[in-house]
């Protein structure tokens, strides 16, 4: 019960507000030293265990990643893309917005930086819709949701991460998350094709849109896609590990900057700090979460929710359903780092019980923990919706066209659940 109290208190301390890395490591300390007959020697393997984290070469395809979709953020690739996109798709009710969808999908693929995605698309992509007379609850709503992709199409962050806290191969992860990915881009293009047809004055057909030749239309999709195509089938033909490929991913986006004349010392700086900044969150995190983890099975609260699974209740879809749920509540409150150190690695010891797939379970979790980017009122993707597009829309106009994709995202973890096959195609 005290290993319950103390997952209460992080939590509690995290909803306030404090940075998530501090919240882990000053819980733990505190406990430690407050519960008579645990005191720090629990800390004496934190050392090993840090060392561990630094040198795991899984996790050193975050910054590699994180870098090289800096770099492609910063080559105009973007611009080029929605450019090319929309007019492909001009003469078509709601064209735009499936664009919007579409070149999220490929900068999720090219990137996996959802942030990144984000902004990039609000500052871009959201103008265009407006000023063609586009419902601002759809257009804000493809745009949020679009972005939100990186965090299930490979290569993403989270599931790197989710590889490393799980001990699963990221590889079969990145190949086990296309199908569900390319699922929910499948149902954001239905939601908006069907939403404009029945309500043609919320989705018109721009006139402002310039027709684009097929020359130009290949020289912005090709290359992003040649970079898509080199980084993921390398790693799903066994050729590089998730690192290399990364690491070749960094070479080929800042090819892809030099051919665009974007690279230049100014954005190398950018790419380079920024990547040191976001990567350093990330580890900090994860060495708090470390030291949380050893106060909390010292004092029993792995063995207290494995028992009370096994035990109390003791039916796989259960415990599938109640997890899901919680994953999906607290994302509403926590972002999906926090999310990721703090109940995964409690849902791991339990899943393994019950003989769950870890790949699939990982994919579900991914799934869910994209909607806490969109979930009011901490989703990180309304935040930089918002920032990005300032007053050009309010905030209950981005709440109320998020909620369809919402609905969307929950529908795509359904089919997950209901067709496995859909995360074992590829394996």
């Amino acid at each position: 019960m005290i290993a319950l109290f103390m997952f209460i208190v992080v939590l509690a301390l995290l909803l306030v507000g404090i940075p998530v890395a501090f919240v882990f490591g000053s819980v733990a300390i505190a406990f430690a030293f407050l519960i008579p007959g645990l005191g720090f020697e629990v800390f004496d393997i934190l050392p090993f265990r840090i060392y561990g984290i630094m040198s795991n070469t899984t996790l050193m395809a975050v910054p590699l990643f994180i870098t090289m979709g800096l770099v492609l953020e910063k080559s105009k690739m973007a611009e080029r893309l929605l450019v090319s996109m929309s007019a492909m798709f001009r003469d078509v009710r709601g064209g735009l917005a499936v664009s919007v969808v579409l070149v999220g999908a490929m900068l999720a693929a090219s990137t996996g930086i959802v942030s990144a995605s984000v902004v990039m698309m609000s500052v871009i992509a959201l103008p265009l819709m407006l000023k063609a007379g586009y419902d601002k609850g759809l257009a804000s709503g493809t745009v949020a949701a679009s972005g939100t992709l990186g965090q299930i199409i490979p290569p993403s962050i989270i599931l790197i991460i989710l590889g490393d806290v799980m001990s699963v191969s990221v590889g079969e992860l990145f190949m086990g998350a296309v199908l569900p990915g390319l699922v929910l881009v499948g149902l954001y293009i239905a939601y908006i094709l069907i939403r404009s047809y029945f309500s043609p004055e919320i989705a018109p057909i721009p006139k402002n849109i310039k027709e684009v030749s097929t020359k130009e239309i290949i020289i912005s999709i090709v290359p992003p896609l040649l970079l898509m195509v080199s980084v993921l089938g390398s790693i799903f033909a066994g050729i590089a590990s998730p690192t290399e490929s990364a690491a070749f991913g960094v070479v080929g986006a800042l090819v892809l900057s030099y051919i665009n004349k974007s690279l230049n010392m100014e954005m190398l700086k950018y790419a380079s700090l920024e990547s040191v900044k976001l990567s350093g969150m990330i580890f900090m995190i994860l060495i708090g979460a470390t030291a949380f983890s050893l106060v909390f099975n010292e004092l029993g609260g792995t063995d207290l929710i494995v028992d009370f699974f096994h035990e109390d209740i003791g039916d796989v879809w259960v415990f599938i359903a109640i997890a899901m749920i919680s994953i999906f509540i607290l994302g509403f409150f926590i972002d999906f780092i926090e999310i990721s150190f703090i109940i995964v690695p409690i849902l791991v010891p339990v899943m393994e019980g019950f003989g769950i797939d870890p790949v699939w379970f990982a994919v579900l979790i991914a799934l869910n923990l994209q909607a806490s980017f969109l979930t009011p009122p901490f989703g990180l993707s309304l935040f930089f919706l918002k920032g990005a597009a300032g007053d050009t829309i309010k905030t209950m106009e981005i709440y109320k066209g998020i909620i369809p994709f919402i609905l969307l995202q929950l529908l795509g973890l359904g089919l997950v659940i209901l067709f496995p096959d859909l995360v074992f195609a590829f394996l």
